[in-house]
């Protein structure tokens, strides 16, 4: 099956989060934020937090509060 285009902001389901890898999710993070990726390995359901406390999820392709 083919892999959709995935785009900075858009979110991924579960499958694709396990199927990418630590440099194509990166490019899935804003440019402002990709600092504070910490890797997949780090981001236990599929978000990361920021240096202020907030959380970038990759399953909404935003922030987690918003």
């Amino acid at each position: 099956m083919e892999r959709r285009r995935l785009r900075v902001g858009r979110p991924v389901t579960p499958e694709e989060f396990e199927e990418l890898t630590d440099d194509e999710l990166a490019r899935l993070v804003p440019r402002a934020l990709r600092g504070y990726f910490p890797g997949k390995d780090f981001c236990a359901g599929g978000f990361f937090y920021l240096h202020d406390g907030t959380a970038w999820s990759f399953f909404k392709g935003g922030f987690v509060d918003e």
